[in-house]
């Protein structure tokens, strides 16, 4: 069987770039300055407890529970005015993921709260539950200014 060489249907002509490029683009090395989205702002976290030492130490402290968590605090008596806090979330929470966004919530709200009303020179140690993964986050805001309040008490 002989085939032609010829095509039966017209195909589209090769993509090649124009001979003065891109027009879409500008082609000065000067551009106009794009606008830029405003920055957020990152607030400091407080230090972290990590030495289980501080954690057991924090247990012999005040302590006032919330459905969502238990605040420890613990007056360190060492002179340092600095704020310190601890997040712990057993097994019985959840799995690892539950877990985890437990303490992310946990950290956003000591970054917020014990940042400003937290007691000077204390070690603070949240203990999450399990119905404080589902609880709404201003419900837990509003929970731990008042946990905070008992505890300074």
């Amino acid at each position: 069987a002989h085939l032609s060489a010829e095509q039966s249907s017209p195909q589209a002509p090769p993509r090649l770039p124009l001979p003065d490029g891109e027009r879409g683009r500008p082609q000065s090395a000067e551009r106009a300055p794009r606008t830029r989205p405003q920055e957020a702002q990152r607030v400091k976290p407080l230090p972290v407890l990590r030495k289980r030492s501080d954690f057991l130490a924090a247990n012999a402290g005040r302590r006032a529970a919330t459905p969502g968590f238990v605040l420890l605090v613990h007056d360190r008596k060492d002179g340092d005015p600095a704020r310190r806090v601890g997040f712990t979330v057993s097994r019985r929470v959840g799995n690892a993921v539950i877990r985890n966004r437990m303490k992310r919530r946990l950290r956003a709200l000591a970054n917020e709260v014990i940042a400003a009303n937290g007691c000077a020179g204390a070690d603070h140690v949240l203990i999450g539950r399990a119905a404080g993964v589902e609880r709404d986050f201003d419900l837990l805001r509003k929970d731990l200014v008042r946990a905070l309040e008992r505890a300074a008490s």
